[in-house]
């Protein structure tokens, strides 16, 4: 599941309208509606709050954000694949 399919399902799933969420998170309500599209991508602050707003566990949501961040960053690449798991064995690497 993408992060903007998760978010709207579980805010509808909670029969919370768009205005409601946004309020819930300070935002405005067209932010919402554009995180909801896949328009705009919400930032690390917005995750934490929307973690908490809907009910969803936050380590799920952050790792789909990040997720996301990452692939929007490779996609198209024609090394993409092999970079990803480069960054990968990197990031192995760091936390030993």
């Amino acid at each position: 599941m993408i992060l903007s399919e998760l978010l709207k399902s579980k805010r509808e799933t909670k029969n919370l309208l768009l205005r409601e969420v946004a309020s819930m998170i300070d935002t405005d309500t067209a932010l919402i509606s554009k995180i909801e599209k896949g328009d705009r991508k919400p930032t690390r602050e917005q995750i934490d709050k929307l973690a908490i707003a809907l009910d969803i566990e936050h380590s799920k949501l952050l790792k789909l954000w990040l997720s996301e961040k990452v692939y929007e960053d490779v996609k198209g690449e024609d090394l993409a694949i092999e970079a990803v798991k480069l960054t990968l064995k990197r990031l192995k690497t760091e936390q030993e």
